[in-house]
């Protein structure tokens, strides 16, 4: 239920991935996606490639999937040199390049500070953010007593979203913000 990382990249860009080393000697490079949307890993799509104080755009040349990660190769970069001068920096796209949300989709800052209660109108806190996990999306929560709750953002527990009113109604298992 979310996408994209905003975190730790300029402002107005979104990280979708994250170069880890070259991949043979024709200046590919291997990918881990932070994309729940990879298909928008195509020819032709700009990034902008970051590490540090470094940055260059980039444009994608050729792009196929492999195996969790994506095999990406830029134009201007044809060889493994080049390549590995990408190793550990991110790729981000402008947030106007941002997905259109599917129905049921939400983004993480797009619920940040949503308020959350329970079905009887009752506070339990502010959404810090929605992030994924192995085990599914989880809602991060600071509860009224100023903790931090995980709560699992799936149908038997979010009873309803209220994008009008940024109002997320929970219905957790008893002890959930306990913990």
């Amino acid at each position: 239920m979310n996408d994209e990382q905003q975190a730790g990249n300029a402002a107005g860009r979104l990280v979708v991935g994250t170069v880890r080393r070259p991949h043979g000697l024709d200046g590919e490079v291997s990918v881990d996606v932070a994309t729940a949307f990879p298909q928008r890993f195509r020819p032709g799509l700009a990034l902008l490639w970051r590490r540090g104080p470094e940055s260059r755009h980039l444009v994608i040349a050729a792009a196929r999937a492999h195996g969790s990660r994506w095999l990406l190769r830029f134009e201007g970069v044809h060889a493994a040199d080049g390549a590995r001068g990408l190793a550990r920096g991110e790729l981000s796209v402008a947030e106007k390049e941002r997905f259109p949300a599917p129905e049921g989709f939400y983004y993480s800052d797009q619920v940040a500070g949503w308020r959350c209660e329970n079905k009887d109108g009752k506070s339990l806190g502010c959404v810090e953010g929605l992030e994924a996990s192995p085990a599914g999306p989880l809602l991060t929560i600071r509860t009224p007593e100023g903790k931090s709750a995980l709560v699992p953002f799936v149908a038997s527990i979010v009873v309803r979203i209220e994008d009008g009113e940024r109002r997320i109604v929970l219905d957790p298992p008893e002890g959930l913000f306990d913990l």
